[in-house]
């Protein structure tokens, strides 16, 4: 298995991301039916590449980056 999420993976979280304000890692993956592992690495991954961030709001949620 490659370290690397797939890109049809990260795809995915940006489209959910697009139907909500803010959401939790766990939401997503059980929004999109797969496992928050790989989940978790593929928001990281997007954060690396600055087309989401995290936001502290007492909790951790992520959201699409302002563009």
């Amino acid at each position: 298995m490659a370290d690397e999420v797939s890109s049809e993976l990260k795809q995915k979280v940006i489209d959910y991301l697009k139907t909500v304000s803010k959401a939790k890692n766990k939401e997503v993956a059980h929004e999109l039916g797969i496992d928050k592992h790989l989940v978790d690495k593929a928001i990281s991954e997007l954060s690396k590449e600055g087309k989401i961030e995290y936001l502290y709001l007492g909790a951790s949620f992520i959201k699409l980056k302002d563009v």
